[in-house]
């Protein structure tokens, strides 16, 4: 009897002990695999995040910086909102507004093209100009040609520089921008030169010969936006996930968009308009915002959407950069995807203290946009040269 059992335990695990082992290691297995996985699927949702975050900041960074300088040197009420001439054979062109039913090209230290439930266009225009000279007065009537006769020698005023001549009269004609195609200062001994030359020409690339639109003796001025080479007109877009820029000072064509940053899928802007009209309406005491709006406003009262009067009442630019995990979360069993489960939603908040808020649901493009995380990126950049006006 003793022979026998121990003879038994010998022959090894019985058939039940080994499946118990097997169901034990397959248990086993079933939890590591999950847990390896959980820990995979935490790490790409991390790394996802941190990427948002990452193109989302530089891409605000970049937006906020541009409209924290916009209006440089346009900020005269004579400039603001002109529909202006532009000529550039580098391919940049100025963006278009509604005014009542026409479409005009108004210099303005900001445009915003809305895409509704979808991306905008956002336009910023600033120079660089530091002399502090002030003007010229054209004293000629100008009907075409590539000379303008000036009322003084154009001290401040450089071969190459980009100028825009405007009527002093408010709405009375359009302005148009050029560059300075002759050295004003070259003519050393009496009498001193008292003209500008636009004319066309290798190196100057706003330039085709001729302004344009003509101009009253005495009744238009000449404004100095600085060297060509640092003129800042850029266009902010999104195109398939990426921030595109568009710009009169990089490199190349101006005509084709630079990446800034990817995983980009959309970009709002709101202006902020000073609605107080007539003699309430006082910019040198400091401009306040009082409606917040994605398209323009009659904010002056005159009874016409877009004038140039409603460009000089724009106090602030409101803007939104939504930025999308680089990585597309697995769905669940069912094939649905809850990485996020409703549009993202931008200016809902009401900022300043009572002033109502504009909200705007995003479309942000795709039949898989729920497999991925989005993060919104808001702030107001008020306008710092609209009060410092002439």
């Amino acid at each position: 009897m003793h022979g026998s059992v121990h003879g038994a335990r010998t022959r090894g695990f019985s058939l039940v002990e080994l499946l118990v082992s097997v169901v034990i290691g397959l248990l086993a297995l079933v939890f590591a695999t999950r847990l390896i996985t959980g820990a995979e699927q935490n790490k790409a949702n991390a790394l996802g995040g941190s990427d948002a975050m990452q193109n989302g900041m530089l891409a605000m960074f970049s937006i906020s910086g541009d409209a924290q300088q916009a209006g440089f040197g346009l900020n005269d009420p004579v400039v603001v909102g002109c529909n202006t001439s532009f000529f550039d054979t580098e391919g940049y062109s100025l963006a278009p507004a509604t005014r009542g039913d026409d479409t005009v090209f108004p210099l303005a230290p900001a445009l915003i093209e809305s895409g509704g439930s979808g991306p905008d266009r956002i336009t910023l225009y600033a120079g660089s100009s530091m002399s502090g000279t002030g003007t010229l007065r054209v004293t000629s009537n100008y009907i075409g040609g590539t000379r303008l006769d000036v009322d003084r020698v154009p001290y401040g005023f450089n071969l190459g520089d980009v100028v825009v001549v405007a009527p002093d009269n408010i709405g009375a004609g359009d302005c148009a921008l050029s560059q300075i195609s002759e050295d004003p200062g070259r003519l050393e001994a009496p009498p001193k030169q008292q003209y500008v030359m636009v004319a066309g020409g290798t190196g100057f690339r706003y330039n085709r010969g001729s302004l344009g639109p003509g101009y009253t003796a005495g009744m238009a001025r000449i404004f100095n936006l600085g060297p060509a080479r640092s003129l800042a007109f850029h266009t902010w877009s999104v195109d398939n996930g990426f921030l595109q820029l568009r710009s009169t000072d990089l490199a190349g064509p101006s005509r084709a968009p630079q990446t800034v940053a990817d995983n980009i899928v959309s970009i709002k802007a709101q202006y902020g308009f000073d609605t107080r009209t007539g003699g309430a309406f006082a910019p040198q005491d400091g401009l306040q915002v009082g409606r917040w709006s994605a398209s323009m406003i009659d904010a002056d009262g005159s009874g016409v959407v877009g004038s140039a009067g409603d460009y000089q009442h724009i106090a602030a630019l409101r803007i939104a950069v939504v930025a999308r995990s680089a990585a597309r979360e697995r769905p669940a069993a069912d094939g649905e995807c809850s990485a996020t489960t409703a549009s993202p939603v931008v200016f809902a908040s009401a900022v300043p203290e009572g002033v109502a808020a504009s909200p705007i649901t995003l479309d942000v493009g795709g039949d898989d946009w729920r497999c991925y995380r989005y993060r919104v990126f808001e702030t107001i950049v008020p306008l710092r040269n609209a009060g410092w006006r002439p």
